[in-house]
């Protein structure tokens, strides 16, 4: 498989071997502007150029970077609802030998990992017949940090967010600086944070009832925890502090489960479902035979 432009699978005749890597789930694919990244992708298998393009679903990976793991968990969801799931790699590593947390922070230390996904979006939109004017975005821990500090920097292109237990937050807050508060935004992004925007999203916020581990934190540098000492103290800080925003949240902390991305899933697709507007999928038109 190989052309001057990405192959789409109906630019494949039928039955062709390669129409299997590009329906159903997907191989990686390294980002053309920059390798170092990629990502793979659940694309319903009866996917047609036909009809409104599809609802993108972007799954973020944790600090073990599990990204193919959270498509899979994703596959039936994708085949029900007629969407296309985006589950992007930040390998460990890129800013230094021992960087794990840069994508998390969206510090621009080299790379912008917000960038690097818009660029992911643009490349799926190439080849598939999807909609990504606004996506719908879910993270899980290292995830969950990305997401919510995602939806700083681009809340217009999302449809919905759903955060999960992030260790660090990111507080609307004037007076400190990223990526504790917003204050240097600008200065760092190009940017300001804009709450209005994102009074208008929908939002879920969810965790474990159980996921009060401090000794899972990575340490804040400075020796504070301004937002609590463990994942639902900074979870309902956050929650706090969008609603002094005017940002409503939904919150769902279920029970029985501590940190632990797979029990909560369950209610993570439960939310996006009722968001992600599918339409009746096109359907190949049936042959008739003599």
């Amino acid at each position: 498989m190989t052309a001057e432009g990405p192959l789409a699978p109906w630019d494949l005749p039928a039955g062709h071997p390669g129409v299997a890597f590009l329906t159903g789930a997907t191989p990686f694919f390294a980002l053309a502007p920059d390798p170092r990244f990629s990502y793979c992708l659940y694309v319903p298998t009866d996917h047609t150029p036909d009809g409104p393009p599809l609802p993108l679903v972007v799954t973020v990976h944790g600090t073990r970077r599990r990204a193919e793991t959270l498509r899979d968990a994703f596959a039936g969801f994708a085949e029900r609802l007629g969407c296309v799931v985006l589950s992007p790699l930040f390998p460990a590593g890129i800013t230094g030998p021992n960087d794990v947390d840069s994508y998390k922070l969206l510090s621009p230390a080299g790379f912008r990992p917000d960038e690097v996904l818009l660029h992911m979006v643009d490349e799926v939109a190439a080849r598939w017949h999807v909609r990504t004017d606004r996506f719908h975005l879910h993270g899980f821990s290292g995830g969950g940090q990305f997401a919510h500090r995602f939806a700083y920097l681009h809340p217009g292109r999302l449809a919905s967010l759903s955060v999960g237990a992030p260790g660090r937050v990111t507080l609307l807050d004037p007076t400190a600086h990223w990526w504790r508060g917003t204050a240097d935004m600008a200065e760092q992004f190009g940017t300001d944070a804009d709450p209005a925007v994102l009074r208008g999203l929908p939002v879920q916020l969810v965790i474990g009832e159980q996921d009060t581990d401090a000794g899972e934190l990575a340490p804040d540098g400075d020796g504070t925890a301004p937002a609590g000492s463990h994942r639902i103290d900074r979870i309902n800080a956050l929650r706090a502090n969008w609603r002094e925003h005017g940002i409503d949240t939904r919150l769902d902390i279920v029970p029985g489960t501590g940190h632990r991305h797979v029990e909560v899933l369950p209610v993570v697709q439960e939310f996006l479902e009722a968001h992600v507007s599918a339409s009746p999928r096109p359907r190949a038109p049936e042959v008739t035979r003599p």
